[in-house]
């Protein structure tokens, strides 16, 4: 399998590059910066911008799906730090990677997004709700809802991701997965551990137009 893996230099993004050369795969990485990425035989780096179609279709060539760690970005993780990114990256980005994905008949494609955006708002602590609420992190949550249902009003085959509390930690070995808030999902989970469900949710066909949750079990 052939993918394109997008936001390949972020902290999760760079874990799914790792994750899918291990399992054999051809990984295409569109990137800004391609001195942050290791080079590998099966790696090919295009640099460019996922809001720009040309940039795109170099990145799409040959592949077969798309797996996307973008996100809105922070100067720092301090809730109130300044945005590096637009407020609407992530709708903007994802407008130009359904259109180009169409044209060159990608159809799947499986996208990071977050607990507490749209339906899993309700399923949150309440302290979470505030913070997201009153800092700069509500960008990032507002442009992930904008963004999912630009992927549920495409011809895509979607999978959406929705990690809990993000850790740096070691890969714990099982993983929860909730659906509608069922099972209840743990508070944590590492970025090992989400790269490695988003990439193996590329082979499962029953998750297509599903958004799971998922923590460390």
């Amino acid at each position: 399998m052939k993918i394109l893996v997008l936001g390949a230099t972020g902290r999760t993004g760079k874990h799914i590059v790792e994750y899918a050369l291990s399992k054999g795969y051809q990984v295409n990485c569109l990137v800004r910066n391609p001195e942050k990425i290791p080079s590998h035989s099966n790696l090919k780096i295009i640099k460019g911008s996922t809001t720009k179609t040309k940039d795109l279709e170099m990145a799409m060539e040959g592949c077969t799906a798309i797996v996307s760690a973008l996100n809105i970005s922070r100067t720092s993780d301090f809730p109130l730090a300044p945005l590096r990114t637009p407020k609407d990256f992530l709708s903007n980005s994802i407008t130009y990677v359904i259109s180009v994905a169409e044209k060159y008949d990608i159809k799947r494609i499986v996208v990071c997004s977050a607990w507490g955006v749209s339906e899993t708002r309700k399923d949150i602590p309440f302290w979470f709700r505030w913070t997201i609420d009153y800092s700069n992190i509500k960008y990032a949550y507002q442009d992930h809802e904008r963004q999912e249902l630009l992927l549920e009003n495409s011809n895509l085959d979607w999978t959406i991701i929705k990690p809990v509390g993000l850790t740096n930690s070691k890969a714990k070995k099982n993983i929860l997965e909730s659906f509608k808030n069922k099972p209840k999902p743990n508070l944590l989970i590492s970025r090992k551990n989400v790269a490695k469900y988003m990439v193996d949710s590329l082979e499962k066909d029953n998750l297509i137009g599903l958004k799971a949750t998922i923590s460390d079990k």
